[in-house]
């Protein structure tokens, strides 16, 4: 250990822009086991180890980089995985430069911090091969049973847990495979989706039923699944895509961010893909806008990009370094040949069954707005009209609206319109309704869905043993064996 004074950072090696651009394939090779273990050996074993606090999820981190380090895999996995329903999915798409890795001690000494996600991935990864990972063993099987809504990071991460304490578990969801956004949201070359199936068939072979295609308020009632269930659990994420306020007058090439990616990730699962195959959602020889400087917008200029589009741009109305995703997504995607329009508002949208032109204005950034960050300007006289075949609206997501949805209007919402729970034990305003993720906290990281899903898990076990309790005290008060204490 300790090995960061003499031995520089390495990543894994990226496969060349130009070649990566012919297929959807991660981008990212592994790390040989020497490379691991090498890269692991630069820890400096803090004693206030930072890329821990700043993990959501808490993860040993400097214990199994050690353990890597001595070549002690199936140990260091063990540990991995203690704390992370799915370590190989982490490793491959945190945000490691915000997260862990951003906070290393070494990087800020100016050494480069040690690889966490890379390291991480190539343990995993590895687990698999050796057959490491195994279905759940359920020592002791519980009648009781929760359903849960949503099968994206915290709906999969709590039905684990749930699962592992020996709950019959069954989780319900809108699309025909589980794993959310896992699956249908993010492109293949950051998150190949074998990755996903792999993990969702273990939970499947562990005893959790999986009801898919089912839409809660029209394929079944919020009511006959409360009634099947012990409790429930809330977790479908939030899919409503922010609008941009220009008028599109419902042309057909200004498309939603996730209706886009949805119908690449179904083309490269193999699906008959209708909107893909007329052309409509597919970028091929079009001139293409994306709208936005997030996460989702790197997905989307890079998935425009590998299918063939005559030109990509991206516009976002402040600079990249206000740019709220991943540094090193925009890294790839300017290497990969995006065209970054920083400091720049779409104004209008011209056209009319199809838009055409895209007028834009450029900015400046002024004074601190009540965020704190500068306030993009427009500079007058500044306008210019761009070609567009495809325009991609990128602004984030929004909560649906789930107490309409589920024909549940008594369920409390924030002004945001997510569901409100007590922080305390993750529980709606209705008993046994519990809520977490993305409807909880707003769009965020898969490493807070998995986070909120495990303590949920918690909660709900906690809220079914307390409800067994007072079932046997009122059975032993019934039986003459209990005083009955408000008698």
């Amino acid at each position: 250990m300790l090995k960061f004074v003499n031995l520089n950072q390495e990543n894994p090696k990226k496969s060349d822009s130009e070649k990566r651009l012919k297929n959807f394939d991660e981008i990212y090779a592994r790390f040989s086991k020497e490379k691991a273990e090498n890269q692991s050996s630069r820890c400096s074993q803090c004693g206030i180890p930072y890329c821990q606090i700043h993990c959501p999820l808490q993860n040993n981190i400097p214990d199994w980089l050690q353990l890597t380090a001595e070549n002690r895999l199936q140990e260091a996995f063990e540990i991995s995985s203690a704390t992370n329903n799915m370590p190989e999915v982490c490793g491959r798409i945190c945000p490691q430069d915000r997260l862990c890795e951003g906070n290393c001690v070494i990087e800020q000494s100016g050494h480069g911090s040690v690889t966490i996600g890379s390291i991480e991935k190539h343990i995993t990864d590895v687990a698999w091969e050796k057959g490491w990972i195994d279905k759940i063993n359920v020592i002791n099987e519980k009648e009781q049973s929760v359903g849960i809504i949503g099968s994206g990071p915290a709906g999969l991460a709590a039905g684990e847990e749930l699962r592992k304490k020996g709950y019959q578990v069954t989780i319900y969801d809108r699309y025909d495979r589980p794993g959310g956004l896992l699956i249908y949201g993010i492109p293949n070359f950051k998150l190949e989706k074998e990755i996903v199936i792999r993990r969702t068939n273990r939970l499947s072979e562990s005893g959790i039923n999986f009801e898919m295609n089912c839409e809660i308020g029209s394929s079944t009632s919020f009511e006959k699944i409360q009634k099947k269930h012990e409790a429930i659990l809330i977790a479908t994420g939030v899919y409503k895509s922010r609008e941009i306020n220009l008028n599109h007058n419902n042309s057909n090439n200004v498309v939603p961010a996730l209706e886009y990616l949805v119908c690449s990730n179904r083309k490269g699962l193999k699906d008959n893909v209708k909107d893909f195959d007329s052309g409509r959602l597919n970028a091929q020889n079009k001139n293409v806008v994306v709208i936005g400087g997030g996460d989702t917008a790197m997905d989307c200029v890079r998935t425009a990009v590998r299918q063939g589009a005559k030109s990509v741009k991206c516009l976002y109305r402040r600079d990249q370094k206000n740019m709220p995703g991943s540094q090193r997504e925009v890294e790839n995607a300017i290497e990969e040949g995006i065209d970054f329009q920083w400091l720049t508002l779409p104004a209008e949208y011209i056209g009319s069954e199809l838009i055409n032109k895209l007028k834009i204005i450029k900015m400046t950034l002024g004074s601190p707005d009540e965020s704190g960050r500068r306030k993009p300007e427009p500079i007058p006289g500044s306008e210019i009209n761009l070609d567009v075949d495809l325009i991609i609206e990128a602004l984030g997501f929004e909560p649906e609206n789930i107490p309409n949805m589920f024909d549940k209007p008594e369920l409390e919402i924030t002004q945001w319109g997510t569901i409100k729970i007590n922080y305390k034990n993750m529980m709606t305003n209705l008993s046994g309704v519990f809520a977490a993720g993305d409807i909880v906290r707003g769009a965020s990281l898969v490493v807070w869905g998995i986070k909120d899903g495990r303590d949920a898990a918690t909660n709900i076990h906690n809220y079914i043993q307390e409800k067994n309790k007072a079932n046997l005290e009122n059975i032993l008060i019934k039986q003459g064996f209990r005083e009955n204490a408000e008698a």
